[in-house]
């Protein structure tokens, strides 16, 4: 048990109802803070020749101007964006009006799976005792995910069996692009654990191994706009081998939520894959149809929001896909693509709002349903 495991609640203040939940913000390490909480002897082996946490973290150069932050998002000592839970604090929740946000550290892929769940393994343990303890966490706002290497089965369930206990750790954190795809069986121990514990295994894009961006079925991308729009085959092959591959059978209490791989596709793989069903059911193995088990075990994260002009195209796939039932609002903060709550729910039809903004959020993490009050600073919407 840590100390952080052993963290007590302040004394419930006057409480405030939740109202908005965002399931995608993005707490970044200081220099040189995360390198001390990696397990020896990946910590001197590997990550500190590579001279981790020395650099910000990024993936796009074409917004290398402000390395695709926010740029009122660097701390006034010079440190990430992401660094300082004060600042995002006064940032997301007193001014944008966030009540919860789920914290989707950044775990740098390596070539090989134990080490990237020895970069885990950190990275748990420095948001634990920097974002999550009494501290920087007195006004209950921010939840944790477990990180876990997927390619690691077997250091991951340790991973999550050492933090599911924990009173602010509310999801495991996984990456999409390992092979084999996630109906083979070599992940059924990650996702039997996951369900023993009732977590939820939320999937972040990300780039590669090997600096690179993830590998669509006809190779890579050749510029980062062109992996902007690619990377959803990513989510969408992973679904598709989750329902096809019989995942969902095997454990019908998973939850996955896809964080940042946009949404809007959801909905023709839906209709093509339960098209598929109806001609073969009897020859997939699965027991419904495809599109019944999106809307019952999978969620997505609204940023980025696909805006077409005519924004009547939008509000009908919104009812299409009955977004009430697969979509968590998220800001993506701090980067510069980050949605404002108070924007994007004008976005939403009127029926879907409080099931986006905070009550599948809530349903999802398993979240309380009010939170300490800010004493006033809480901006109405």
């Amino acid at each position: 048990m840590t100390l952080a495991h052993q963290q007590h609640r302040a004394p419930a203040a006057e409480q405030t109802a939740v109202r908005v939940v965002d399931s995608d913000v993005h707490p970044v390490p200081r220099r040189r803070e995360l390198v001390e909480y990696i397990p020896e002897p990946h910590r001197s082996s590997y990550f500190l020749s590579h001279r981790v946490g020395d650099t910000i973290v990024y993936d796009a150069p074409d917004y290398a101007h402000s390395f695709a932050m926010r740029t009122d998002t660097f701390p006034a000592d010079g440190e990430f964006p992401g660094s300082d839970p004060e600042l995002a604090f006064r940032q997301l929740i007193v001014e944008a009006g966030s009540d919860i946000a789920i914290l989707e550290p950044t775990v740098k892929a390596t070539r090989l799976p134990e080490a990237t769940q020895a970069m885990a393994i950190g990275v748990n343990h420095w948001l634990a005792n920097h974002w999550l303890d009494p501290k920087n966490n007195w006004h209950q706002r921010w939840r944790g995910s477990i990180c876990v290497a997927i390619d690691d089965p077997a250091g991951a369930v340790r991973e999550i069996e050492h933090w599911a206990g924990h009173p602010y750790m509310s999801q495991i954190l996984i990456k999409a692009e390992p092979r084999p795809s996630w109906g083979d069986p070599s992940y059924d121990p990650i996702w039997a654990t996951a369900t023993k514990h009732d977590l939820v295994v939320s999937c972040h894009l990300s780039r590669g191994a090997y600096e690179t961006m993830p590998m669509p079925p006809v190779g890579f991308p050749s510029y980062n706009h062109d992996f902007m729009v690619t990377y959803s085959l990513l989510a969408a092959n992973q679904i598709m081998s989750l329902i096809f591959d019989g995942v969902f059978d095997r454990h019908p209490n998973l939850r996955i939520v896809f964080v940042e791989h946009a949404f809007t596709w959801i909905l023709p793989l839906m209709w093509r894959m339960d098209a598929i069903y109806a001609k073969r059911g009897s020859f997939t193995g699965i027991r419904r149809k495809p599109s019944e088990y999106v809307k019952e075990h999978i969620r997505f994260t609204t940023q980025p929001l696909d805006y077409p002009e005519d924004k009547t195209e939008l509000t009908r796939a919104f009812e299409w896909m009955e977004a009430d039932k697969i979509l968590l609002f998220s800001s993506d903060y701090p980067h510069w693509t980050f949605d404002d709550p108070r924007w994007l729910v004008k976005h939403l039809p009127a029926h879907a709002r409080d099931r986006v903004m905070y009550l599948n959020g809530i349903e999802t993490y398993h979240l309380p349903t009010s939170v300490p009050s800010l004493d006033g600073r809480r901006p109405v919407f």
